[in-house]
This record gives C-alpha cells, structure tokens and sequence, in this order.
C-alpha cells in the first residue's frame, strides 16, 4: 500500500459530497462544477482501488467504503479547521509592532496604553530595534522606521518629521553665561559632533562649524541617550523638539533657538500593502494618527501661549 496520501483536493471534495450525500450541492459549496467533483471524486477511488459513492440517476450514496473512510476523513478536516481557527484567532489578537527606540521611548511608550484601553480584545507585542524588517520572514503586522519614506511594497504614513534643533541643559547653558548667538554653542562640549545635522544646522543659522571638527568623537546611537546625557549637563545635544516636550516644559532641556532644519528623514508608519485592510492594523494605523494629529494641535496651542506670555512680559 502506498503511503503517500491521496491529493488534499481531492479529500476535500469527497467530505463535502460524503456530509451532503450530493455531488451537486458539495460543487455549490467550494466554488466548483459538478463535473470537477466528479472528477476529483474519481481520482480519489482510482486511488484507494474501489468505488466510494454509488451513482444513481440524481443521487449518490457511500459505498462500505467510503462509509469507514468518510468520518476518519471528516475529522481531519475538523482538526484543521479547528487548529486554523486557534491560530487566526491567536494572530487577530495580537498586535506585533517593531520601531526604533527613539520613537518608542519618546513618543510610543506613553500612549500605548491608551490604545490597549480602547481595544481590550488586542494585546499588543513591542520590539525595539534599528533594522529594516522583512515582514514576509518575520512575524510583524507593522513597523515604525526612520527615513524618507521611500519603501517599494509598503504602505507609508508620516507620523513625525525628523526636525531638528540644539539642545542642553540650563545650567550648562550657564556655565557661559548663557546662549545669546549659535556661536556660543561651540564654547561647550558636544554630543555627537559627528552628527551631519549640526553642519545643517549651523549652516542654516549662517555660523561655521569647522570647530566641530576638533571636539572629541562621542557616539551614544539613539537620541534618547543623546537627550539623557544633555538633561545630566554632558554637553550639547542636537534632538527633534517634539520628541523632548515635557523636558522643555521641566526645564530639564532648553532650546536656545526656535530654528529647526530638516532634511527630508521623518518617522514613518510602515506595513505591506496587501494587508493594509486587515482589522487589527487599520485600528492601529486610525488611532497612531489621531494621536499624532492632536500632539501637534496641542504644541500648536502651547507654542501661541508661550509667546503670548513671552510679548506680555517683554
């Protein structure tokens, strides 16, 4: 006896003809002609060597045959479908996001919750990490990256433009009697000199930074470091203000300037296109950007009363 087993279609169409005792009304149900069924019932018996339905004019019964092979056959599909079910239901409850640690820490982490509030039925899976994922090899509904967007495949939303600005701590700032002109800035020890934001920077502010040059090479590899270390008063920072908000408004950080420059890179709301109606990540993608649209409607109102506050007091 061989041990292969027969074609999967083949069994398939033979459970539905066997539950319905009707060539006619399995065809209905998977989409098929009668004379497909027939065909797929046909190589099934040429396989097992006998007959499993006896035909009659407008009816088919199971032979003694098919009558031991029909409920063995029916119950592996059941295990099948019952094994698929767990585990569509296994992945429509779980919500698997990887981002970068910038914008986890800054932006994600504190919201989240909202989001797990809002949808008990989803519990949500975050990884940090700084790669571009391969979402047909790796287990991830989404992901949030940095860069311009630019991703073949892969449906795109900005959340947050990659602005940026000098930042430090006020007692640093201090410690030369204040910032008044960028050039101030080169007077105190930089983190990340390195960085090709602070030429952009600088340059828009119509300053050199040739002194950049000589500063030791420091590199701590994420923002959130960088803005760690600027709140500890290790040196100046240059970081994306609305990453750093609530620092600001503490008084842990300072902005010296209202310049922000951009060069193009933003944080991103990645996912495949095919997959862009998928329950889990459409509420996801319509909650992050809600999230994203108020953020910015409250720094625009905290900004106009800042300056408000700064015309009356001047």
């Amino acid at each position: 006896m061989s041990s292969k087993l027969p074609p999967l279609s083949s069994l398939r169409v033979f459970e539905a003809a066997a539950r319905y005792c009707s060539f006619t009304r399995a065809s209905e149900e998977l989409g098929m002609t009668q004379a497909a069924v027939s065909y797929q019932i046909k190589i099934l018996e040429e396989r097992v060597g006998t007959p499993l339905f006896l035909r009659r004019p407008r009816q088919v019964s199971l032979t003694e045959t098919g009558e031991r092979l029909a409920p063995v056959v029916s119950e592996a599909f059941e295990l099948l479908r019952g094994a698929f079910a767990v585990a569509e239901d296994a992945s429509q409850g779980l919500l698997s996001i990887t981002t970068v640690n910038t914008f986890a820490a800054n932006f994600l982490a504190e919201r989240i919750g909202r989001f797990q509030f809002k949808y008990e039925d989803l519990a949500v899976r975050l990884d940090t990490s700084p790669g571009i994922i391969d979402f047909a090899r790796e287990e991830f509904d989404l992901a949030i990256r940095a860069g311009r967007g630019n991703w073949p495949g892969l449906e795109t939303h900005l959340l947050v433009p990659a602005e940026f600005s000098p930042m430090l701590s006020p007692e640093l700032a201090a410690s030369i009697g204040g910032i008044k002109q960028p050039s101030d800035l080169l007077k105190l020890p930089f983190i990340d000199p390195s960085d090709p934001w602070w030429k952009i920077w600088f340059d828009a502010m119509d300053t050199s930074s040739d002194e950049l040059k000589c500063k030791p090479r420091s590199r701590m590899g994420t923002q959130t470091l960088e803005a760690k270390a600027a709140e500890a008063g290790q040196g100046v920072a240059i970081l994306t203000p609305a990453f750093y908000r609530d620092s600001l408004n503490r008084g842990r950080l300072i902005q010296p300037f209202e310049r922000v420059c951009h060069d193009g890179f933003g944080y991103w709301l990645v996912y495949p296109k095919a997959r862009r109606n998928v329950p889990k990540i459409r509420k996801f993608r319509d909650w992050i950007l809600l999230e994203i649209k108020e953020h910015y409607e409250r720094e625009e109102i905290a900004i106009t009363e800042r300056r408000e506050t700064d015309a009356i007091v001047y």
